[in-house]
């Protein structure tokens, strides 16, 4: 048979079953050969359950069954909206029904309790595209009354989204106590800070003072209150006349106050919660470094943790490796590298917020490999390589003069070091020497200008990653290879994937949860209460994947990867005021 008589023959299928249908609406319209009435309030639906028992499961199990119904002609049918029931019934006839701002809410509810399922995802289609700031809270509490998982996931997170706004309308102060802490639980709320949080909550509650004071101890517990700065704290919390009159707020503002004033208590303030929100810990850049073709690689990406996604934001105007990246006043401060050849002792700042660089004096020395920190304002440069020869010079720039000088060098010279600050001072980590790779750690005091020896990493690390967490310094990756490195070249050394965490009360290293892929010249920096490791090379290949460390959990795990593959990238945070 040729296929043009066979779509022929389908063609009048079709059209067989479509007459058929609007043969049994007409039918129903002249009550010809109708067996049930279905009853919803005051309204009488007529049908044939033939015609329902094929729109959905509920009418066939009611009447293929043994239920009370299956046998009766007149079926009552409770929870159900007449105007709805009747629009569904049409529906199980024609195939048509209007979907509309003013019906959505009864035909979602009527076809959830009917298990009418396509009519069902199309109101929930239809609830989304109406979503607004004014209305996501009803349209959330809706959801979850009826079981709608996808409809409430979506309207819950443009909840958090636009969480500000939302706190401007009406729905929002008609929340009660228990529906507003349940939203307050979110770690994705979109602010930039704990105190928008709090001010919300004052707006809540001053909508109807005397009614919701009562409820602000439970509210409180919910919001992160260690995260509030101290002078937030005392200005603005402790003389709220609503936590001023109730102990348990006086308690909570306590302990609150106790984990700014004594940090060693934190983990024994188990009432309060302190891990950020994702909107207030900031954004991470990753800068530069090699790419997989082992080119330099001019772009700056920006993580946004909310969105878990990497995008690029600006190139960067030199081609630099192996150079420093450190901020100051939210800006970006690139400092030394080598462009292929030479090495470089310019320096250079971007600003994300205005995306425009500008030109800084230079280093006093070139240095490729230097490692970069900011201390108490001036920023730091340590060790490096000028291109001859491996150095243990260090030097500061002062931001307020724009000025650069020397102060006192370290007792080993140390290229691809690690550097971050914990408690005041200025901590150098492993590197290379020029002869192998580094295990020992050394300590600035910049009230001393001297550097003392720290208790040495357990593993000798070239390319490491280094960052503070928790008042714990921590140091990853790298690699040990007794040969000259040189990142532009194939990798011949050992790659970890092993990480140590520093104590600076015991002076001693101990390991932790190992990451879930080895990283040479690994970009590492702290965001929240999380570490987070990025790019670097396995042994094998440049890497694109991210891990995030918890620390409480001690687990890493897998986040968005970079847009790009590369080793080498220097990996800093902002947090925007």
């Amino acid at each position: 048979m040729e296929a043009t008589s066979v779509d022929k023959i389908l063609h009048r299928s079709f059209n067989r079953i479509v007459e058929s249908f609007h043969k049994m609406a007409a039918f129903r319209q002249e009550d010809k050969f109708t067996d049930v009435v279905l009853v919803a309030g005051n309204k009488e639906i007529r049908a044939h359950k033939i015609v329902i028992c094929s729109l959905c499961d509920y009418f066939s199990a009611m009447f293929a069954g043994e239920l009370a119904e299956t046998n009766q002609n007149v079926v009552t049918l409770n929870n159900i909206e007449p105007e709805a029931l009747e629009a569904l019934i049409n529906y199980a006839y024609t195939s048509e029904i209007e979907i509309r701002v003013d019906n959505v809410e009864s035909l979602l509810a009527s076809s959830s309790i009917l298990q009418i399922k396509d009519i069902r995802d199309a109101c929930c289609e239809f609830m989304k595209s109406q979503l607004h700031p004014s209305n996501c809270l009803g349209i959330r509490a809706f959801a979850d009354a009826h079981s709608c998982e996808q409809l409430f996931n979506i309207a819950d997170r443009y909840t958090q989204d636009n969480f500000l706004d939302v706190c401007k309308n009406q729905e929002f102060f008609l929340l009660n106590s228990e529906q507003l802490c349940d939203i307050l639980t979110g770690d994705d709320i979109n602010v930039t800070s704990e105190e928008q949080i709090f001010t919300c909550i004052q707006n809540w509650i001053n909508h109807d003072f005397d009614a919701r004071k009562s409820s602000i101890a439970d509210i409180l517990l919910n919001v992160r209150l260690p995260l509030l700065s101290p002078k937030f704290l005392v200005d603005e919390v402790a003389h709220y006349p609503a936590i001023a009159d109730n102990e348990k707020c006086k308690d909570l503002l306590l302990e609150a106050m106790k984990y700014h004033l004594v940090p060693e208590k934190r983990g024994e303030l188990k009432r309060l919660k302190a891990k950020p929100r994702k909107g207030t810990v900031g954004v991470l850049y990753a800068v530069g470094g090699m790419d997989y073709l082992k080119g330099a690689s001019l772009c700056i990406e920006e993580y946004n943790p909310r969105a878990n996604q990497w995008k690029e934001v600006a190139v960067l105007q030199t081609r630099r490796l192996q150079f420093g990246v450190a901020v100051l006043d939210n800006k970006l401060y690139l400092s030394g590298g080598r462009d292929g050849l030479k090495t470089l002792n310019t320096v250079e700042c971007y600003d994300p917020r205005t995306d425009e660089w500008t030109t800084l004096p230079p280093m006093l020395t070139h240095r490729h490999g230097v490692g970069v920190a900011v201390m108490g304002g001036p920023m730091y440069a340590v060790g490096g390589h000028d291109g001859w020869s491996y150095l243990n010079t260090v030097e500061r720039f002062d931001p307020q003069t724009s000025q650069w000088k020397f102060v006192a060098p370290t007792n080993s010279p140390r290229s691809t070091v690690g550097c971050a600050v914990l408690d005041g001072k200025l901590y150098a980590v492993g590197g290379r020497d020029g002869s192998s790779c580094l295990s020992s750690v050394e300590v600035y005091d910049p009230h001393t200008d001297k550097w003392t020896v720290a208790a040495p990493m357990l593993k000798r690390r070239g390319g490491v990653g280094v960052a503070v967490l928790n008042g714990y310094l921590y140091a990853l990756g790298g690699h040990d290879s007794p040969v000259s490195q040189d990142i532009s070249k194939d990798f011949v050394s050992q790659q970890f994937n092993c990480v140590e965490r520093y104590d600076p009360l015991t002076d001693q290293w101990s390991l932790v949860a190992q990451m879930r892929n080895c990283r040479d010249a690994v970009g590492l920096a702290a965001l929240g209460d999380r570490l987070y490791s990025v790019g670097g090379y396995d042994g094998n290949k440049y890497l694109s994947a991210v891990e995030s460390y918890d620390a409480e959990e001690n687990a890493w795990e897998s986040v968005a990867p970079l847009t790009i593959p590369r080793a080498g990238a220097c990996v800093v945070p902002i947090k925007y005021n």
